[in-house]
């Protein structure tokens, strides 16, 4: 399993306010569901941050989100680990496949592969 990148994930109810100011740094939006909006360096797309108001479909906003390349095989070792799932493996409409886990420090990590 490979992964493909890390985004910090800030819950805010200044979203609006918040592209502004990172995109004094270079960030701009490419992504944007209302809910959450993600940010990213045009020349390191990669370069992420996420600001989120809620979570659609999860109790919780995660601390961080982390792509793999197989969601699948992810989540059999984090379970095997005993690892606490704080939300079930399950598709979403958005077109990612993920679930969120609560790592040694109390973070909720959400560990998602592009379907």
């Amino acid at each position: 399993m490979a992964v493909r990148r890390v985004v910090p994930n800030i819950q805010s109810e200044t979203v609006q306010e918040s592209r502004d100011f990172y995109g004094l740094l270079g960030l701009e939006e490419v992504m944007n569901h209302g809910w959450i909006m993600t940010l990213a360096s045009p020349s390191a797309p990669t370069a992420q941050v996420s600001f989120m108001t809620k979570d659609k479909t999860a109790p919780v906003v995660p601390d961080m989100s982390v792509e793999v390349d197989d969601v699948d095989a992810a989540y059999a070792v984090v379970s095997d680990s005993g690892a606490e799932i704080v939300h079930p493996l399950q598709d979403e409409e958005w077109g990612v496949r993920r679930f969120f886990v609560r790592d040694p420090n109390g973070r909720i990590v959400n560990v998602l592969g592009h379907r």
